[in-house]
């Protein structure tokens, strides 16, 4: 799939491109990677977090948060372009599943897309997207918790920030830092509240 900086494709559009372009059964994350060229660390995102926000669904985005994470990391530390070491890298993607998403993902992204523009565009980039690559890391670690629906909004989150950097839309970066903020929130207060009342239950 070539990319170029003013191509008239819409995000939607790139990824069914990219579903279209897969071969055989099943793809690798590093042909995924390969195909999404200089956009890579918004698109990169936004197909690993896609699975992420159907509820209950288990296994794919546990699979998918280490990816998720090692990414995000690499937006922290102010890499120009994503990689992903040997492993991680060769877990493979069903093409059909590609073509799925695709196709359920197409209705979102372009509800999204037609309230986007770019604005507030520095926090897309150098040095400021490397405060959102922090966020991410957190909303990548609190998918791997292994409880129900626990993937859901932190992947919705993650969702819009991809979307945000890819139409450089600071405020969709805002908007979906504060959700999957919210969340985490939500989560150590659920923890802490769970502590307290165990500690209480047993008498310590």
């Amino acid at each position: 799939m070539t990319a170029s900086g003013d191509e008239p494709f819409t995000i939607s559009q790139r990824l069914h491109l990219l579903a279209q372009d897969a071969e055989g059964d099943s793809v690798t994350l590093d042909w995924i990677l390969a195909q999404l060229n200089e956009r890579a660390f918004g698109l990169f995102l936004l197909v690993l977090a896609l699975p992420c926000c159907i509820p209950f669904l288990y296994g794919v985005p546990q699979i998918v948060a280490l990816p998720l994470m090692f990414v995000s990391g690499q937006i922290l530390l102010g890499r120009g372009t994503p990689w992903l070491p040997g492993r991680l890298g060769a877990r493979q993607v069903a093409t059909s599943s590609l073509a799925g998403l695709a196709q359920r993902a197409e209705p979102w992204l372009r509800r999204i897309e037609a309230v986007s523009r770019p604005r507030l565009a520095a926090l897309t980039r150098r040095p400021l997207d490397q405060l959102v690559g922090v966020a991410l890391v957190v909303f990548s670690a609190s998918i791997l918790v292994p409880l129900p629906g626990t993937n859901t909004v932190p992947g919705i989150a993650v969702v819009i920030v991809a979307m945000g950097l890819l139409q450089r839309d600071g405020i969709l970066v805002v908007v979906g830092t504060i959700l999957g903020l919210a969340w985490i929130g939500t989560l150590l207060l659920a923890g802490a509240t769970l502590v307290s009342l165990l500690r209480a239950w047993i008498g310590l």
